[in-house]
């Protein structure tokens, strides 16, 4: 299996089905495509006749069949369909669907919080919120507290052990973190929790070794 991915410092989309093969100990290469310095990500669209968006799973499942899934959500579905041995959805089937509908409002929602505050691992600044972020931070608060109050396993991560919705809602993480944003004491255990990972300081150290610069993700 080969990864497109982008920035790793900026690219939220790339890190979530990354971070979720890491994590469940799925081999794939990985190829980084510097899309504002290079015309890399223009010629995989037009060889795949896919958006020009990352990331990328390109699947050889034969000679002659080749998938190509180009949604972050999409692919870690196919890994969970192909992989159920990994658990990268919890078994209990109430828990399944809470993770999935909040894996979901991740996928479509937050526009507030992602627009106003890109992700960005390097980042290190104090920056208040305003009010439509402010209720975007309320509702993560709110679904963490879905979470708190569920029945699962121990563990620190949304459903106990590590799955696609913790990998969904691993930038923000970076975007609360960096940005000095308040959300819930349940939500900053779940944080430290995913920023603790070795997979993710392995991405952090990649992020910070980047010499690509995008102003435009650089908040004042």
């Amino acid at each position: 299996m080969q990864l497109y991915i982008a920035y790793k410092n900026y690219s939220s989309w790339s890190l979530r089905p990354w971070i979720a093969m890491k994590v469940a100990g799925i081999p794939f290469d990985e190829t980084l495509l510097p899309f504002a310095h290079s015309d890399a990500l223009k010629q995989l669209s037009e060889r795949y006749q896919i958006p020009a968006q990352v990331p990328v799973l390109v699947v050889n499942e034969g000679e002659a069949e080749q998938l190509v899934i180009w949604d972050s959500l999409a692919i870690m579905e196919y890994l969970a369909e192909t992989f159920p041995d990994r658990k990268l959805w919890p078994e209990d089937k109430a828990l399944r669907s809470l993770a999935r509908s909040a894996a979901a409002e991740m996928h479509s929602g937050f526009m507030a919080l992602r627009s106003s505050f890109p992700m960005n691992c390097r980042v290190q600044k104090q920056i208040a919120a305003s009010v439509e972020v402010r209720a975007n931070l309320d509702r993560l608060a709110q679904i963490w507290a879905h979470f708190e109050r569920a029945k699962k396993p121990e563990g620190p991560f949304l459903c106990g052990h590590f799955s696609i919705v913790d990998a969904m809602y691993a930038p923000v993480m970076w975007r609360v973190r960096g940005y000095g944003l308040k959300v819930s004491p349940a939500f900053d255990r779940w944080a430290q929790a995913m920023f603790e990972l070795p997979e993710m300081q392995a991405w952090y150290v990649s992020a910070q070794d980047e010499s690509w610069t995008m102003p435009h993700y650089e908040v004042n």
